[in-house]
Protein backbone atom coordinates (compact mmCIF):
# COMPACT_ATOMS: atom_id res chain seq x y z
CA UNK A 1 0.00 0.00 0.00
CA UNK A 2 1.48 3.31 -1.14
CA UNK A 3 0.54 6.82 -0.18
CA UNK A 4 1.29 9.90 -2.80
CA UNK A 5 0.90 13.46 -1.97
CA UNK A 6 0.37 15.89 -4.97
CA UNK A 7 1.40 19.51 -4.10
CA UNK A 8 -0.60 22.67 -5.40
CA UNK A 9 2.12 23.40 -8.31
CA UNK A 10 1.47 19.56 -8.78
CA UNK A 11 -2.41 20.22 -9.96
CA UNK A 12 -2.20 24.20 -10.81
CA UNK A 13 -3.93 23.49 -13.96
CA UNK A 14 -5.83 21.15 -16.11
CA UNK A 15 -2.54 19.67 -17.61
CA UNK A 16 -1.33 19.24 -14.06
CA UNK A 17 -4.54 16.93 -13.13
CA UNK A 18 -4.17 15.27 -16.21
CA UNK A 19 -0.46 14.56 -15.70
CA UNK A 20 -1.24 13.38 -11.94
CA UNK A 21 -3.78 10.96 -13.20
CA UNK A 22 -0.93 9.44 -15.95
CA UNK A 23 1.30 9.12 -13.05
CA UNK A 24 -1.60 7.01 -10.85
CA UNK A 25 -1.65 4.84 -14.32
CA UNK A 26 1.73 3.69 -13.86
CA UNK A 27 0.84 2.24 -9.86
CA UNK A 28 -2.64 0.53 -10.66
CA UNK A 29 -1.13 -2.38 -9.03
CA UNK A 30 -0.46 -1.49 -5.88
CA UNK A 31 -3.38 -0.32 -3.43
CA UNK A 32 -3.27 4.04 -2.96
CA UNK A 33 -4.23 6.54 -1.39
CA UNK A 34 -3.96 9.80 -2.93
CA UNK A 35 -3.71 13.19 -0.73
CA UNK A 36 -4.00 16.36 -2.25
CA UNK A 37 -3.68 20.33 -2.05
CA UNK A 38 -5.22 23.03 -2.90
CA UNK A 39 -4.38 23.90 -7.13
CA UNK A 40 -1.52 26.18 -7.53
CA UNK A 41 -1.67 29.30 -5.52
CA UNK A 42 -5.06 29.37 -3.92
CA UNK A 43 -4.33 29.36 -0.41
CA UNK A 44 -2.37 32.44 -1.02
CA UNK A 45 -6.01 33.81 -2.72
CA UNK A 46 -8.12 32.15 0.43
CA UNK A 47 -5.59 33.83 2.86
CA UNK A 48 -6.16 37.09 0.71
CA UNK A 49 -9.88 36.98 0.87
CA UNK A 50 -10.15 35.55 4.44
CA UNK A 51 -8.54 38.93 5.30
CA UNK A 52 -10.49 40.79 3.13
CA UNK A 53 -13.69 39.43 4.87
CA UNK A 54 -12.13 40.36 7.63
CA UNK A 55 -11.24 43.96 7.34
CA UNK A 56 -14.79 44.21 5.39
CA UNK A 57 -12.86 45.25 2.31
CA UNK A 58 -14.50 46.62 -1.13
CA UNK A 59 -12.81 43.94 -2.44
CA UNK A 60 -13.69 40.90 -0.82
CA UNK A 61 -16.11 39.43 -3.51
CA UNK A 62 -13.81 40.27 -6.16
CA UNK A 63 -11.29 37.95 -4.59
CA UNK A 64 -13.51 35.33 -4.14
CA UNK A 65 -15.12 35.02 -7.55
CA UNK A 66 -11.43 34.76 -8.78
CA UNK A 67 -10.74 32.34 -7.24
CA UNK A 68 -13.94 29.99 -7.87
CA UNK A 69 -13.27 31.19 -12.00
CA UNK A 70 -9.87 30.24 -11.76
CA UNK A 71 -11.43 26.68 -10.85
CA UNK A 72 -14.02 26.64 -13.11
CA UNK A 73 -11.46 27.18 -15.93
CA UNK A 74 -9.72 24.07 -15.12
CA UNK A 75 -12.67 22.47 -14.89
CA UNK A 76 -13.77 23.00 -18.27
CA UNK A 77 -10.55 21.92 -19.44
CA UNK A 78 -10.96 18.61 -17.65
CA UNK A 79 -15.03 17.57 -18.34
CA UNK A 80 -17.40 18.40 -20.52
CA UNK A 81 -20.54 21.04 -19.79
CA UNK A 82 -23.05 18.96 -17.21
CA UNK A 83 -20.66 16.48 -15.34
CA UNK A 84 -21.81 16.17 -11.99
CA UNK A 85 -18.38 17.76 -10.59
CA UNK A 86 -19.49 21.10 -11.51
CA UNK A 87 -22.45 20.87 -8.96
CA UNK A 88 -19.86 19.26 -6.73
CA UNK A 89 -17.44 21.81 -6.90
CA UNK A 90 -20.07 24.75 -6.68
CA UNK A 91 -21.52 23.15 -3.26
CA UNK A 92 -18.18 23.58 -1.71
CA UNK A 93 -17.75 27.26 -2.85
CA UNK A 94 -21.50 27.75 -1.51
CA UNK A 95 -19.44 26.88 2.51
CA UNK A 96 -17.51 30.33 1.83
CA UNK A 97 -20.84 32.29 1.02
CA UNK A 98 -22.05 30.91 4.07
CA UNK A 99 -18.90 31.96 6.23
CA UNK A 100 -18.52 35.97 4.81
CA UNK A 101 -22.55 36.86 4.40
CA UNK A 102 -22.53 38.30 8.04
CA UNK A 103 -19.79 40.21 9.68
CA UNK A 104 -16.99 38.43 11.75
CA UNK A 105 -17.32 37.22 14.93
CA UNK A 106 -15.31 34.81 15.62
CA UNK A 107 -11.40 34.78 15.88
CA UNK A 108 -9.24 35.53 12.93
CA UNK A 109 -7.79 31.61 13.64
CA UNK A 110 -10.90 30.44 13.45
CA UNK A 111 -12.32 31.95 10.55
CA UNK A 112 -8.88 31.49 8.50
CA UNK A 113 -9.37 27.90 8.85
CA UNK A 114 -13.35 27.63 7.67
CA UNK A 115 -12.10 29.35 4.52
CA UNK A 116 -8.57 28.60 3.54
CA UNK A 117 -9.79 24.67 4.17
CA UNK A 118 -12.05 24.58 0.88
CA UNK A 119 -9.41 24.85 -1.38
CA UNK A 120 -8.25 21.18 -0.46
CA UNK A 121 -12.16 20.11 -0.64
CA UNK A 122 -12.52 21.50 -4.14
CA UNK A 123 -9.36 20.33 -5.55
CA UNK A 124 -9.85 16.49 -4.44
CA UNK A 125 -13.13 16.86 -5.78
CA UNK A 126 -11.81 17.44 -9.20
CA UNK A 127 -8.81 15.38 -9.06
CA UNK A 128 -11.21 12.51 -7.78
CA UNK A 129 -13.99 12.99 -10.52
CA UNK A 130 -11.16 13.02 -13.31
CA UNK A 131 -10.04 10.14 -12.19
CA UNK A 132 -12.80 8.43 -12.33
CA UNK A 133 -13.32 9.72 -15.94
CA UNK A 134 -10.23 8.07 -17.07
CA UNK A 135 -10.88 4.80 -15.75
CA UNK A 136 -9.34 4.64 -12.46
CA UNK A 137 -11.79 3.98 -9.65
CA UNK A 138 -11.49 6.29 -7.18
CA UNK A 139 -13.35 7.23 -4.01
CA UNK A 140 -13.32 10.93 -2.65
CA UNK A 141 -13.22 10.67 1.38
CA UNK A 142 -13.12 13.73 3.87
CA UNK A 143 -10.29 13.56 5.49
CA UNK A 144 -11.71 16.05 8.61
CA UNK A 145 -13.42 12.91 9.72
CA UNK A 146 -10.43 10.70 10.16
CA UNK A 147 -7.47 13.62 11.24
CA UNK A 148 -8.91 14.74 14.47
CA UNK A 149 -7.59 17.77 16.41
CA UNK A 150 -7.58 19.99 18.86
CA UNK A 151 -9.57 23.16 18.84
CA UNK A 152 -6.09 25.11 18.11
CA UNK A 153 -6.92 27.08 14.71
CA UNK A 154 -4.12 27.14 11.84
CA UNK A 155 -2.31 24.59 14.47
CA UNK A 156 -4.19 22.00 14.75
CA UNK A 157 -2.84 19.14 17.28
CA UNK A 158 -3.35 15.97 16.08
CA UNK A 159 -5.26 13.48 18.71
CA UNK A 160 -3.04 10.39 17.31
CA UNK A 161 -5.40 7.23 19.36
CA UNK A 162 -8.50 8.68 17.64
CA UNK A 163 -7.02 9.60 14.57
CA UNK A 164 -5.40 5.96 13.77
CA UNK A 165 -8.56 4.57 15.44
CA UNK A 166 -10.89 6.41 12.64
CA UNK A 167 -8.32 5.39 10.09
CA UNK A 168 -7.92 1.59 10.53
CA UNK A 169 -12.16 0.69 11.01
CA UNK A 170 -12.63 2.40 7.63
CA UNK A 171 -9.93 2.75 5.40
CA UNK A 172 -8.83 -0.48 4.79
CA UNK A 173 -11.94 -1.99 3.38
CA UNK A 174 -12.24 1.69 0.96
CA UNK A 175 -8.79 0.84 -0.64
CA UNK A 176 -9.63 -2.65 -1.28
CA UNK A 177 -11.85 -1.71 -3.80
CA UNK A 178 -9.99 1.08 -5.06
CA UNK A 179 -8.15 4.48 -5.00
CA UNK A 180 -8.46 6.98 -1.86
CA UNK A 181 -8.85 10.68 -2.45
CA UNK A 182 -8.74 13.14 0.09
CA UNK A 183 -7.30 16.26 1.45
CA UNK A 184 -3.79 17.39 2.86
CA UNK A 185 -3.61 20.07 5.42
CA UNK A 186 -7.22 19.66 7.04
CA UNK A 187 -8.29 17.96 10.08
CA UNK A 188 -11.65 18.29 12.41
CA UNK A 189 -12.57 18.95 15.93
CA UNK A 190 -15.16 17.08 17.61
CA UNK A 191 -17.33 20.04 17.25
CA UNK A 192 -17.10 19.35 14.20
CA UNK A 193 -15.31 22.39 12.85
CA UNK A 194 -12.43 22.27 10.58
CA UNK A 195 -8.91 23.37 11.75
CA UNK A 196 -5.86 23.17 9.12
CA UNK A 197 -2.10 21.53 10.22
CA UNK A 198 0.13 24.68 9.08
CA UNK A 199 1.06 26.00 5.87
CA UNK A 200 2.45 23.12 3.82
CA UNK A 201 0.67 20.27 6.29
CA UNK A 202 -0.36 18.16 3.11
CA UNK A 203 3.00 16.41 3.91
CA UNK A 204 2.08 15.37 7.09
CA UNK A 205 -1.43 14.57 6.19
CA UNK A 206 0.37 11.60 4.19
CA UNK A 207 2.71 10.59 6.68
CA UNK A 208 -0.53 10.15 8.99
CA UNK A 209 -1.73 7.89 7.13
CA UNK A 210 1.15 5.89 6.21
CA UNK A 211 2.14 5.96 9.80
CA UNK A 212 -1.77 4.62 10.35
CA UNK A 213 -1.76 2.08 7.85
CA UNK A 214 1.45 0.90 7.96
CA UNK A 215 2.15 1.97 4.16
CA UNK A 216 5.27 0.54 2.24
CA UNK A 217 6.45 4.15 1.38
CA UNK A 218 5.40 7.87 1.35
CA UNK A 219 5.76 9.50 -2.08
CA UNK A 220 5.07 13.43 -2.53
CA UNK A 221 5.24 14.68 -5.79
CA UNK A 222 7.03 18.26 -6.33
CA UNK A 223 7.79 20.51 -9.18
CA UNK A 224 11.64 19.47 -8.30
CA UNK A 225 14.21 16.41 -9.16
CA UNK A 226 13.99 15.99 -5.53
CA UNK A 227 15.57 17.18 -1.92
CA UNK A 228 18.23 20.05 -3.10
CA UNK A 229 21.10 21.49 -1.15
CA UNK A 230 19.27 24.90 -1.40
CA UNK A 231 15.85 26.75 -3.10
CA UNK A 232 16.61 26.68 -7.37
CA UNK A 233 14.28 29.83 -7.03
CA UNK A 234 17.35 31.82 -5.37
CA UNK A 235 20.24 29.54 -6.21
CA UNK A 236 21.59 28.50 -9.89
CA UNK A 237 24.01 25.91 -8.72
CA UNK A 238 21.92 23.07 -6.52
CA UNK A 239 22.59 20.09 -6.02
CA UNK A 240 20.28 17.09 -5.63
CA UNK A 241 20.87 14.56 -2.48
CA UNK A 242 20.05 11.19 -3.42
CA UNK A 243 19.54 9.81 0.19
CA UNK A 244 19.15 11.82 3.60
CA UNK A 245 18.63 10.45 6.71
CA UNK A 246 15.46 10.81 8.86
CA UNK A 247 17.85 12.93 11.49
CA UNK A 248 18.88 15.31 9.07
CA UNK A 249 15.70 15.63 7.25
CA UNK A 250 14.66 17.09 10.07
CA UNK A 251 17.16 19.31 11.18
CA UNK A 252 16.84 20.45 7.66
CA UNK A 253 12.61 21.14 8.07
CA UNK A 254 13.17 22.82 11.59
CA UNK A 255 15.32 25.05 10.37
CA UNK A 256 12.74 26.04 7.42
CA UNK A 257 13.95 24.13 4.27
CA UNK A 258 10.39 24.28 2.50
CA UNK A 259 10.16 21.32 0.89
CA UNK A 260 8.92 19.29 3.61
CA UNK A 261 6.22 20.20 6.64
CA UNK A 262 8.90 20.08 9.70
CA UNK A 263 6.28 17.75 11.47
CA UNK A 264 5.85 15.07 8.45
CA UNK A 265 8.83 12.91 9.29
CA UNK A 266 8.68 12.10 12.78
CA UNK A 267 5.64 9.78 12.38
CA UNK A 268 7.35 7.79 9.58
CA UNK A 269 10.67 7.49 11.35
CA UNK A 270 8.56 5.90 14.54
CA UNK A 271 7.19 3.64 11.87
CA UNK A 272 10.18 3.33 9.63
CA UNK A 273 8.66 4.37 6.27
CA UNK A 274 10.63 5.64 3.95
CA UNK A 275 9.83 9.32 2.40
CA UNK A 276 10.24 9.67 -1.41
CA UNK A 277 10.55 12.89 -2.91
CA UNK A 278 10.29 13.13 -6.59
CA UNK A 279 9.62 15.26 -9.72
CA UNK A 280 5.65 15.01 -10.81
CA UNK A 281 7.10 16.07 -14.44
CA UNK A 282 9.48 12.97 -14.38
CA UNK A 283 8.05 9.90 -12.34
CA UNK A 284 10.46 7.16 -13.56
CA UNK A 285 13.56 9.76 -12.13
CA UNK A 286 15.15 8.41 -8.96
CA UNK A 287 14.19 11.52 -6.89
CA UNK A 288 15.05 11.59 -3.18
CA UNK A 289 15.14 9.03 -0.57
CA UNK A 290 15.14 9.72 3.23
CA UNK A 291 15.14 6.74 5.18
CA UNK A 292 16.90 5.70 8.58
CA UNK A 293 19.87 4.62 7.01
CA UNK A 294 20.12 7.03 4.52
CA UNK A 295 23.53 7.71 3.48
CA UNK A 296 24.39 11.61 3.76
CA UNK A 297 27.01 12.85 1.76
CA UNK A 298 27.27 16.56 0.91
CA UNK A 299 29.38 18.20 -1.59
CA UNK A 300 27.92 21.36 -1.00
CA UNK A 301 26.61 23.57 1.98
CA UNK A 302 22.90 23.11 2.51
CA UNK A 303 21.23 26.40 2.35
CA UNK A 304 17.84 27.37 3.71
CA UNK A 305 16.56 31.40 3.43
CA UNK A 306 13.93 32.71 5.59
CA UNK A 307 11.95 35.90 4.23
CA UNK A 308 10.01 37.85 6.51
CA UNK A 309 11.40 37.85 9.65
CA UNK A 310 11.26 39.36 13.13
CA UNK A 311 14.25 40.19 15.26
CA UNK A 312 12.72 41.15 18.43
CA UNK A 313 14.26 42.14 21.97
CA UNK A 314 13.21 42.41 25.38
CA UNK A 315 14.80 43.80 28.74
CA UNK A 316 13.89 44.72 31.99
CA UNK A 317 12.27 48.32 32.47
CA UNK A 318 14.60 49.01 35.99
CA UNK A 319 17.51 47.12 33.97
CA UNK A 320 17.36 43.86 35.73
CA UNK A 321 19.34 41.11 34.52
CA UNK A 322 17.21 38.78 32.03
CA UNK A 323 16.19 36.17 34.98
CA UNK A 324 14.89 32.06 34.19
CA UNK A 325 11.93 33.32 35.87
CA UNK A 326 11.73 36.01 33.11
CA UNK A 327 12.41 33.76 30.06
CA UNK A 328 9.33 31.71 31.81
CA UNK A 329 7.27 34.81 31.42
CA UNK A 330 8.28 35.58 27.79
CA UNK A 331 8.39 31.96 26.24
CA UNK A 332 4.26 31.74 28.27
CA UNK A 333 3.33 34.54 26.13
CA UNK A 334 5.12 32.95 22.49
CA UNK A 335 3.20 29.87 23.32
CA UNK A 336 -0.07 31.89 23.82
CA UNK A 337 0.17 33.68 20.92
CA UNK A 338 1.56 30.41 18.92
CA UNK A 339 4.76 32.19 17.72
CA UNK A 340 7.40 29.85 16.81
CA UNK A 341 10.91 31.17 17.63
CA UNK A 342 13.63 30.22 14.63
CA UNK A 343 16.69 31.55 16.86
CA UNK A 344 17.20 32.64 20.21
CA UNK A 345 20.19 34.46 21.96
CA UNK A 346 19.91 35.70 26.07
CA UNK A 347 23.24 38.62 27.26
CA UNK A 348 22.82 39.59 31.07
CA UNK A 349 20.15 42.35 30.10
CA UNK A 350 18.19 41.24 26.59
CA UNK A 351 16.52 38.38 25.30
CA UNK A 352 16.71 38.91 21.18
CA UNK A 353 14.19 36.00 19.20
CA UNK A 354 14.00 35.82 15.51
CA UNK A 355 10.59 34.61 13.91
CA UNK A 356 8.03 34.23 11.35
CA UNK A 357 6.01 37.41 10.70
CA UNK A 358 2.82 37.07 11.15
CA UNK A 359 1.14 40.59 11.53
CA UNK A 360 -2.21 39.52 14.03
CA UNK A 361 -0.08 37.20 16.01
CA UNK A 362 2.56 39.61 15.97
CA UNK A 363 0.47 42.52 17.37
CA UNK A 364 -0.85 40.30 20.46
CA UNK A 365 2.33 39.33 21.49
CA UNK A 366 3.62 42.87 21.47
CA UNK A 367 1.07 44.09 23.81
CA UNK A 368 1.91 41.00 26.28
CA UNK A 369 5.47 41.49 26.00
CA UNK A 370 4.99 45.43 26.83
CA UNK A 371 3.18 45.29 30.14
CA UNK A 372 6.53 43.90 31.92
CA UNK A 373 9.03 44.53 29.31
CA UNK A 374 11.20 47.21 27.32
CA UNK A 375 10.21 45.49 23.87
CA UNK A 376 12.60 46.90 20.38
CA UNK A 377 12.29 45.01 17.24
CA UNK A 378 13.32 44.89 13.44
CA UNK A 379 11.31 43.36 10.70
CA UNK A 380 11.74 43.03 6.72
CA UNK A 381 15.01 40.60 7.70
CA UNK A 382 16.42 37.32 6.33
CA UNK A 383 16.92 34.29 8.17
CA UNK A 384 20.43 32.67 6.72
CA UNK A 385 20.73 29.32 7.99
CA UNK A 386 23.78 27.49 6.31
CA UNK A 387 24.70 23.91 7.46
CA UNK A 388 27.63 21.51 6.58
CA UNK A 389 31.01 23.79 6.33
CA UNK A 390 29.36 27.03 5.64
CA UNK A 391 32.01 29.84 6.94
CA UNK A 392 32.74 30.53 3.54
CA UNK A 393 29.33 30.81 1.83
CA UNK A 394 28.07 32.82 4.87
CA UNK A 395 30.42 35.64 4.00
CA UNK A 396 29.39 35.33 0.93
CA UNK A 397 25.50 35.49 1.57
CA UNK A 398 25.81 38.48 3.72
CA UNK A 399 28.10 40.69 1.61
CA UNK A 400 27.28 44.09 1.47
CA UNK A 401 23.85 43.20 4.54
CA UNK A 402 24.07 44.12 7.82
CA UNK A 403 24.25 40.98 10.62
CA UNK A 404 21.91 42.03 13.25
CA UNK A 405 22.47 38.28 15.13
CA UNK A 406 24.78 35.58 14.41
CA UNK A 407 24.94 32.46 16.09
CA UNK A 408 27.34 29.12 15.30
CA UNK A 409 26.72 25.35 16.38
CA UNK A 410 28.62 22.48 15.20
CA UNK A 411 26.90 21.86 12.19
CA UNK A 412 24.97 25.12 11.54
CA UNK A 413 25.38 28.66 11.00
CA UNK A 414 22.59 30.82 11.60
CA UNK A 415 22.34 34.63 10.57
CA UNK A 416 19.72 37.36 10.91
CA UNK A 417 20.36 39.97 8.32
CA UNK A 418 18.99 43.21 6.88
Amino acid sequence: MLVFKFGGASVKDAAGVTNLANVVKQYTDQQLLIVVSAMGKTTNALEKLTKAYMDQADDMHEIFNEIKEYHYNILNGLFEPGHPVFDEVANTFVEIDWAIEDEPHDSHDFVYDQIVSIGELVSTRIVNAYLNKEGLKSKWLDVRGYVHTDNTYREGIVDWDKTKASIIKDIPAVLEKGIVVTQGFLGGTSENFTTTLGREGSDYTASIFAACLGAESVTTWKDVPGILNADPKYFTDTVKFDELSYTEAIEMTYYGASVIHPKTIKPLQNARIPLLVKPFTDPSAPGTVIKEDGRNQFTKPVIILKQKQVLLSVSGKDYSFITEDHLSDVFRLFAQNNVKVNVMQTSALSFSVCFDLNEERFEKLLIGLKQDFKVKYNDGLTLITVRHDGVNTIKELTEGKTILLEQISRNTIQVVVR
